[in-house]
């Protein structure tokens, strides 16, 4: 599904970002000592070096109010809908988003949660820009939010180096769709028929308990996961391009999901981007889900690496399957 145009005065324009990461720093060093690994196969083959890890007590409520409140603390301003992307949900019932809300003093603001895993961040803005152009909110906070590490079997050396945890987070306002910071087009799909590529299989209403704890853990077939998301962010990508009418020389800044650096590269190559196009920091936290996006942006624009008046793409792959992109001309935001 790709979406193009919006009433004039309708458009959702970036005006706000933040950024939070738990204290604690694992590096490949320390996960070598417990786990059948080393430093230099992480590093190459994922282009890790370390990752943040949630203490105990430590939620993903608990980061997506700390970056909501840096996000909301840059614009001066509150907002009247709060989205937040996550597969790790601080209980399975409620949505976490109200919590949120709460306790970022947003009253009763419309808050819910978006579950498309590592595309979570991309499919959220979509939703916002939707709630913006039906004029139903003004003002919505975009959270991306995961404690990613407590799906991880501890002693699995194939998922346990890739994943950490974060949250970053975006404040949309409505504006004119020809400003800096005015998101879309977006382009979103899904392929329901390869969930089993990436999933976890007991805790739903399918499968409530397992007497295997490993049910309740993350399985991952990473090389069908490494193909399918290298093609389909490239593809996706130039689907917005296209119905932007950006040529991919336009392109300042790629800014992909975070999953691995070889994935990154291997997209932008696709798509026929230079390397010094690609925006990563997966390096300093690993695949921290739906906050990679925001985060990756939240580092890019404080060191000056993405700049006002850059073009960025933004797109992402993840479990379900499902993938996205959009695209803006980077504003004037702190």
């Amino acid at each position: 599904m790709s979406v193009q145009g919006f009433p004039p005065g309708r458009a959702a324009v970036l005006t706000g970002l933040g950024a939070a990461l738990p204290d604690r720093v694992v590096d490949n060093h320390e996960l070598a000592g417990r786990l059948d690994t080393s430093d230099e196969w992480i590093r190459t083959r994922t282009g890790i070096r370390e990752r943040r890890i949630a203490a105990p007590g430590e939620s993903t409520v608990d980061l997506a109010v700390a970056a909501g409140r840096q996000a909301l603390a840059g614009t001066g301003a509150g907002a009247d809908a709060v989205v937040l992307a996550t597969s790790t949900a601080d209980q399975l019932c409620p949505a976490s988003a109200p919590q949120v809300a709460a306790r970022l003093g947003l009253g009763t603001a419309a808050a819910f949660d978006v579950n498309a895993v590592c595309s979570g961040f991309i499919y959220a803005l979509a939703t916002a820009q939707g709630l913006i152009a039906g004029g139903i909110a003004k003002r919505v906070l975009v959270i991306g939010a995961d404690v990613f590490t407590s799906l991880l079997d501890p002693e699995d050396r194939t998922t346990v180096p890739i994943f950490g945890d974060g949250a970053g987070a975006v404040v949309l306002r409505g504006g004119d769709a020809e400003e800096p910071g005015a998101l879309g087009p977006f382009d979103l799909h899904s392929e329901g028929e390869l969930a089993d590529l990436l999933w976890v299989e007991a805790g739903g209403s399918r499968h409530r308990f397992s007497d295997d704890p490993r049910d309740h853990y993350l399985k991952m077939q990473g090389t069908a996961v490494f193909r399918h998301a290298c093609a389909r962010m490239a593809e996706s990508s130039r689907a917005v391009l296209d119905q932007a009418g950006w040529m991919v020389g336009d392109v300042d800044r790629f800014v992909g999901h975070q999953a691995n650096i070889r994935i990154l590269q291997a997209a932008a190559k696709h798509l026929g981007l230079p390397a010094d196009a690609v925006v990563a920091n997966i390096d300093r936290v690993g695949n921290t889900s739906a906050a990679s996006i925001p985060l990756a942006l939240a580092d890019a624009a404080a060191d000056a690496t993405i700049v006002p008046g850059h073009r960025v793409v933004l797109t992402a792959f993840g479990a379900g399957l499902t993938w996205g992109s959009t695209l803006l001309t980077w504003p004037d935001v702190l």
